[in-house]
């Protein structure tokens, strides 16, 4: 198969993909759950409070921005954020409803070269933010010697 041919079929399976998934009182959404065609991003409080009215999940998962965040809503609907600390085990707790926002394997925000993920033990309902090294030199370069935008070689070396 020609690389044409093989990008237009990459699309057209990624077009076909839906844009959200459910799993009992989980959604999983690349942006928000409040508009997902729209692909908005989840930077701030007021952006997760729409997210937060666009599902009624207990825990959301999404990413897109490259940027890890947890945000939470109270039984009375106050909403607090915070940046998330590798490593350390946070529980979901109900009733409060939580939006994960998980970070970045590649193209960081957050000042951080590392790959961020977030890893979740269902039987527990704890997330974790896991950050991991990788060759970003050797990724930077691959985007370089591509043509992409310097940008982009740039941002996996800073992390911004």
């Amino acid at each position: 198969m020609d690389p044409a041919s093989a990008n237009t079929t990459q699309r057209e399976f990624l077009a076909r993909l839906p844009l959200t998934f459910e799993d009992g009182q989980r959604l999983f959404v690349h942006a928000s759950a409040h508009a997902p065609k729209h692909w908005e991003y989840i930077a701030s409080v007021e952006s997760a409070s729409r997210s937060f009215l666009g599902t009624r999940a207990q825990a959301t998962f999404c990413g897109h921005v490259h940027v890890p965040a947890l945000f939470h809503l109270s039984p009375t609907g106050k909403i607090a954020g915070f940046e998330p600390v590798q490593s350390v085990e946070i529980p979901l707790l109900s009733p409060r409803r939580w939006v994960a926002v998980l970070g970045s394997v590649g193209q960081p925000r957050d000042y951080n070269p590392a790959a961020c993920y977030g890893a979740l033990d269902v039987k527990r309902n704890v997330l974790v933010y896991v950050r991991v090294p990788y060759d970003n030199e050797t990724a930077a370069r691959k985007v370089r010697d591509a043509g992409l935008p310097e940008l982009l070689s740039h941002r996996l070396i800073e992390g911004a």
